[in-house]
């Protein structure tokens, strides 16, 4: 048994990989676990299943043996319109060829002793989906449906170490997977380094590996403090594709970091804030700005300075609560905002990747079943937002506005096995 899980695991996300992708902050997910979900994904100082490795990983050190296996349903709503344009690409453009997307998760927490516990998680870090049926660049020379279909997953064993009686460390290795697709922008083709390997590929792979680390301490018995970092991950190239990311096809997975705390108001309630940094800008396919005169002075798609989506560096403020209304039933809700990734002036190449959302409003629940047994259910809305574009058609494509707007309802379900 412990053989097939070994090998059916893995593959059964990998495959889920292929018809998964979604955005919540940025590209990334909003929040890792069910339970995590429900506190808007304040969890770096909360450890209340497995999937804390995704979180902290020092908070293995504080559970018990257990299994988490969940799913999460995503149903993103994005969208584009393009106006002011002499080329005739004016229209309301919907992206929403596909609608609901699901990705399961699955984590285990295994003690050792008392001071030490092993683990595993697989999880989506994030993504992004957009498919156009009209395409909102045909004006330009391109022809087809148009979208990207991107998604990240991460396969993660870790080891937590509580070095003294109130405080642990923990290390995850990342072991990344992504997959990669665009289509319908081959009408670029003259603005890139190999116009063959820009759009209309298929689906391409790549795979990298980092690490996440983690600390946390219990001051005292209220109030308890916690501390992430994830590497950069160096990822394989996405040959298929060598056209349209810089550096030939690059395309890394950002560091990020964050500190949280956890506050034991009373015996039933606790309320946790979280502050996250992810630098999306560290890497060049993501954070180089579009501009065409750059494309003009050699740097085209694909280059080494290639252009890119010119997403910023933002920071994530979640702030969350759970309280125990008996022993058996404990309820959650939080809210999170973070900073707009994409600038005004990057709303024409991000009509691909309108990511765009900064606002979540979550609750959710978890039920004893029994003294070994748990189901969690959480509701998160991503508010709808929209970016107006200013300045952000180049005057060679006919000028005007591109303008980005989503929203995403999100539904996850999971269930927990103490041993």
């Amino acid at each position: 048994m412990q053989n097939l899980l070994g090998f059916a695991l893995p593959t059964l996300f990998l495959s889920a990989l292929s018809s998964s992708a979604f955005a919540t902050t940025g590209y990334f997910m909003h929040g890792y676990g069910v339970k995590a979900q429900g506190t808007a994904g304040a969890s770096i100082a909360a450890f209340n299943d497995a999937l804390t490795i995704a979180n902290n990983p020092s908070g293995l050190a504080w559970l018990d043996s257990r299994v988490d296996i969940g799913a999460t349903i995503f149903n993103p709503k994005r969208s584009a319109e393009i106006e002011g344009n002499l080329a005739g690409a004016n229209g309301q453009y919907s992206c929403n060829g596909r609608e609901y997307f699901v990705l399961p998760e699955f984590a285990v927490n295994k003690k050792v002793n008392d001071t030490v516990a092993l683990g595993l998680a697989i999880y989506g870090n994030g993504g992004m989906n957009t498919s156009y049926k009209k395409n909102p660049y045909a004006a330009f020379g391109n022809t087809g449906e148009a979208g990207v279909d991107l998604a990240q997953i991460f396969i993660s064993p870790s080891v937590a170490w509580r070095y003294s009686e109130n405080q642990s460390i923990g290390i995850a290795t990342n072991i990344l997977y992504q997959r990669f697709e665009a289509k319908g922008i081959s009408g670029f083709a003259p603005f890139s380094i190999d116009g063959q390997k820009l759009s209309n590929n298929g689906k391409d792979s790549a795979t990298g590996i980092g690490v996440k680390v983690g600390w946390s301490a219990k001051l005292n018995d209220v109030v308890t403090v916690g501390a992430n970092y994830s590497s950069k991950i160096k990822s394989d190239k996405f040959d298929q594709y060598r056209g349209l990311f810089s550096q030939a096809g690059g395309f890394d997975v950002p560091e990020s970091y964050g500190v949280g705390t956890a506050f034991q108001l009373t015996p039933a309630l606790t309320v946790l804030t979280d502050i996250e940094r992810i630098n999306y800008s560290d890497v060049d396919s993501v954070g180089n700005p579009f501009s065409l005169a750059s494309v003009m002075a050699g740097n085209g798609f694909g280059s080494e300075k290639g252009q890119g989506f010119g997403w910023k560096d933002i920071n994530v403020y979640k702030i969350g609560a759970a309280y125990q209304v008996n022993p058996q039933v404990t309820i959650r809700a939080g809210y999170s905002h973070n900073d707009q990734p994409i600038p005004q002036d990057q709303t024409f190449l991000n009509i691909l990747a309108p990511g765009v959302i900064q606002d979540h409003l979550s609750v959710g629940a978890t039920w004893n079943i029994d003294r070994t047994q748990e189901l969690s259910v959480a509701y998160t809305y991503g508010l709808k937002e929209t970016v107006k574009g200013s300045q952000s058609i180049p005057l060679n494509f006919g000028g005007g506005e591109a303008n980005l707007e989503m929203d995403q309802h999100i539904l996850g379900i999971s269930y927990g096995l103490k041993f």
